[in-house]
């Protein structure tokens, strides 16, 4: 199609340059010029071609002129962008001096100033150089005020300024007029200065931003949401914030078990055991299995009911054994509690199982095997090797006994592993 077009395209033109050519053919034109006693005659066409090759010819002196000049400035910004490059490269590669230095001799050319700027500035932090980073980016922020104002308060944040670095970028998030990497330095700064009001507010501009990927985003709403929760000072507050949280952050793993263990600490045991409960019904989390093993108060032996009724579904999970085990300790269950700990323990070893293991030992007095289970917890919370405590008879214990047929979505049986 497009060589069609070309060719109607040429055809066009030589219609015209034909047509054009028996108009002017018909009648030249005439053109004098008379000046000091010099006088020209010649036809417009003539004239004008006259014109054309005047104006190509001193623009072509013009430029041979220019060129030694040219020269000059072209090779000042290649080298620019040559040191840009390797300034680039070396903040990468951590060889901070390097990068500072090839970034400031970058920043002679102006239109690299900025960027070259905000990398030297970014290097020198690095360094620990804060003070001298915030000199650079005074100087950045002539040319690329918001970017330098986002790394100023990153700067400040990193050299324990987070005061500093909110109170600079309130102004503009008040306006709503931050840019993505100001709302995620607004966020952590307002983590780092106790200010978990000024955090939540941040989630919601950083989500649509949609600066930081589903993972990061989940991350860094965890963390808002668990110092927010316990921020709280009482249970009247507690409930406040947690009934103004949006449905989908009420939902989320981290935030439950956060509020669970802040409200079973102001004793509100039956509000934390409804949300945990309500979470394991809709979806299945270690976490917050965990979290209904460990939080005190309540109604225990319902509570060991409930969950040895998980089993049925989950008969393998070594969190809801080791949870399990944890309430019959404190239900004083000795020969129960050793069964689940146990097989937890071969399922997935874990310091928590051998220090729930030890608390059974002891309940029944016997002393040396509790003091074996407290070592290998303690070696394993060190990342040490563990010496085994005796499990039952046969000196093994069977992690497939109760294993329960699986299937998929469609109602097939699936083999494990």
């Amino acid at each position: 199609m497009s060589l069609w077009r070309w060719i109607l395209l040429l055809a066009i033109v030589a219609a015209l340059a034909a047509f054009g050519w028996h108009w002017v053919a018909a009648d030249p034109g005439y053109v004098l010029v008379r000046l000091h006693g010099w006088r020209v005659e010649t036809t417009v066409v003539a004239a004008v071609v006259v014109l054309l090759v005047t104006w190509a010819g001193l623009t072509a002196a013009w430029r041979l002129l220019r060129w030694p000049f040219g020269a000059l400035s072209r090779r000042h910004r290649r080298l620019s962008r040559k040191r840009l490059a390797e300034g680039l490269v070396a903040l990468m590669e951590g060889r901070h001096g390097d990068a500072e230095r090839d970034l400031n001799r970058a920043s002679r050319l102006d239109a690299l100033r900025g960027v070259a700027l905000l990398a030297s500035a970014e290097a020198a932090s690095r360094r620990g150089e804060h003070g001298r980073a915030l000199e650079i980016l005074a100087e950045a922020s002539q040319a690329a005020p918001q970017a330098a104002r986002v790394l100023r308060a990153r700067v400040l944040r990193r050299d324990g300024k987070a005061g500093e670095a909110l109170a600079l970028l309130a102004p503009d998030a008040d306006k709503a007029a931050l840019p993505p990497g100001g709302w995620r330095e607004l966020t952590l700064s307002a983590l780092a200065a106790g200010d978990t009001r000024r955090a939540l507010a941040a989630l919601d501009p950083l989500q649509k931003s949609g600066a930081l990927g589903t993972r990061g985003y989940t991350a860094l709403e965890a963390r808002v949401l668990i110092a927010a929760i316990d921020a709280t000072p009482d249970g009247a507050a507690l409930n406040t914030l947690w009934s103004s949280l949006p449905k989908a952050r009420r939902r989320a793993p981290a935030a439950i078990d956060a509020y669970a263990r802040r409200a079973a600490g102001f004793g509100l045991v039956l509000p934390a055991m409804d949300e945990l409960e309500s979470a394991l019904r809709r979806e299945w989390s270690p976490e917050l299995v965990e979290a209904y093993g460990v939080l005190a108060g309540g109604d225990l032996d319902a509570r060991l009911r409930r969950a040895e009724g998980w089993l049925d579904q989950h008969p393998n999970d070594p969190v809801l054994l080791l949870a399990i085990g944890r309430i019959c300790v404190r239900c004083k269950l000795w020969g129960k509690a050793r069964q689940h700990l146990e097989r937890s323990l071969a399922l997935e070893p874990g310091a928590g199982a051998w220090e729930a293991l030890g608390d059974a030992w002891q309940g029944q007095g016997d002393a040396a095997q509790a003091q074996r289970c407290y070592r290998n917890a303690l070696a394993m919370a060190r990342g040490e090797a563990v010496r085994q405590a005796p499990g039952p008879a046969s000196g093994v214990i069977d992690t497939s006994a109760i294993a329960v047929e699986e299937r998929d979505q469609h109602g097939v049986p699936r083999l494990r592993g």
